[in-house]
């Protein structure tokens, strides 16, 4: 396994890997990995011969009242992590190396951050899109993975594709979670024990609500409000909770028969800002699930 925080370096290794005939897939990350990071590589090693690994903190995507400052990290286990995984290449810049001068150009987001993270985290998808972009250009790899537990990440990076013409090839990862289903995440690390016992009723909630959906329930209003009380009450933050199109992301106000539909969750729980989804389609559960 090689690493390098040098764009010039990294070029000069995957220039090599390409001429040698081989595929490479990627997996961009914040560090601080855990087995849903895993899960991600493990997919991209079934669809390539290498695997290249960024782990860079980008600072963009923060806004200044969130957690940049404190975003966990833990890079020597994450290259171990890598190893074991059998990683082939590890890009570890820093913000010199990414954002090494002033700044010109920006990516504006329409329609695709309207609602769920986009509407509670002005700027966020905007700085997703810009250091995406900045590593497909670095990277150029074949394929590339990304998580449905960050659906509208997955969609805005989707698009972002198809417009700047990346000619990259999308697949998402399922959700990866704990045995008691709360989602796995790095900002998990936030919690204290007493909060970890009660955080894996975001999912119980979000089930619920799948549930009650597919059992003909109509009053969407009333089923999410009184969710959104029961996670109050046991001391959660509520952000969002809902049913929303796969496509725009938008809320929908009807269930059309053979269409795919994303029930999605956001709430607080101390520090931790935890996200969950489940997709399904005629009320059958099609990814996500674990």
């Amino acid at each position: 396994m090689q690493v390098t925080g040098h764009i010039p370096e990294l070029r000069d290794i995957i220039r090599g890997y390409k001429k040698e005939g081989k595929r490479v897939s990627f997996v961009p990350t914040m560090g601080a990995l855990h087995d849903g990071h895993l899960s991600l590589i493990r997919l991209a090693k079934k669809h390539s011969e290498v695997v290249v690994v960024s782990i860079y903190v980008n600072p963009k995507q923060f806004a200044p009242n969130e957690d940049f400052a404190s975003y966990p990290t833990s890079l020597e286990q994450d290259l171990s992590f890598c190893e074991q995984e059998g990683v082939s290449l590890i890009f570890t810049p820093d913000t010199d190396v990414m954002y090494n001068q002033e700044l010109f150009f920006s990516i504006d987001i329409h329609t695709l951050n309207e609602y769920l993270d986009g509407a509670s985290r002005q700027g966020y998808f905007q700085g997703i899109a810009l250091v995406v972009n900045k590593l497909f250009n670095i990277v150029e790899p074949d394929v590339a993975i990304f998580g449905q537990k960050d659906y509208q990440q997955y969609k805005v990076i989707e698009t972002l594709v198809e417009e700047f013409n990346h000619g990259i090839e999308l697949l998402m990862a399922p959700i990866e979670r704990a045995s008691d289903g709360l989602a796995l995440s790095s900002r998990n690390a936030y919690l204290t024990p007493a909060q970890r016992e009660v955080a894996p009723l975001l999912y119980k909630s979000l089930m619920s609500a799948k549930k009650q959906i597919e059992q003909g329930m109509k009053d969407w209003p009333t089923m999410f409000m009184n969710l959104q009380q029961a996670l109050s009450e046991a001391g959660f933050r509520n952000d969002y909770f809902g049913i929303f199109d796969t496509d725009k992301l938008h809320p929908v106000q009807q269930i059309v028969d053979g269409q795919s539909y994303l029930i999605a969750v956001a709430a607080y729980l101390g520090k931790a800002r935890l996200i969950d989804n489940v997709i399904f389609t005629n009320k059958t559960l099609i990814k996500g699930e674990s």
